[in-house]
């Protein structure tokens, strides 16, 4: 009986995600397969996914990751708020991976194991691979895609976190060749 009440609850509780704009684009996409290239519901790589969900609201982004890592403001991780990118170092040769923060120390990203997934930031994996965070959104942008309690939540946190600092070989820009 107990098992039965568990499993409708489960089938009836909704998405993954609360009901904000970037909430809903990302939990259209969870568990879309992992692609080398991908940048389509087809399938997507780390960069292609959030390249895909930023376009979902007009932001243009760079193609890859460390491109992406590049551009916009950079951000301690304690002030981390829904919508910022969060950059690893997964491959010993800097900046190869990334995600969007989505609030209570959580990130969606395109694993290559799972595919679109939700994995935490303080995860053992990613706590060594963090190198630095980038803001994309303008104060009105972050207003349209989460929730008002959201909002609050960010702001919270905050005031209160810990403040974790980035690796020391993160610089506020990231100087890219010229191609």
């Amino acid at each position: 009986m107990i098992l039965l009440v568990l499993a409708m609850f489960f089938a009836f509780s909704g998405t993954v995600l609360a009901d904000a704009p970037l909430n809903e684009a990302i939990d259209d996409l969870i568990g879309t397969k992992y692609k080398f290239g991908g940048t389509s519901e087809r399938g997507f790589d780390c960069s292609g996914f959030t390249q895909f969900v930023f376009n979902e609201f007009n932001i243009d982004l760079p193609r890859a990751s460390k491109g992406q890592a590049g551009i916009g403001k950079k951000v301690a991780k304690k002030e981390l708020r829904k919508g910022d990118l969060v950059f690893f170092n997964t491959n010993g040769k800097g900046i190869s991976h990334v995600g969007i923060y989505l609030g209570n120390n959580k990130f969606a990203h395109s694993s290559t194991r799972k595919g679109v997934t939700i994995d935490v930031l303080s995860d053992k994996y990613y706590v060594n691979k963090y190198v630095t965070s980038r803001r994309f959104l303008t104060d009105e942008q972050y207003k349209s895609i989460a929730t008002e309690a959201e909002q609050q939540a960010d702001a919270k946190a905050a005031e209160t976190a810990e403040d974790t600092p980035d690796a020391p070989d993160a610089p506020d820009i990231i100087e890219l060749p010229e191609e």
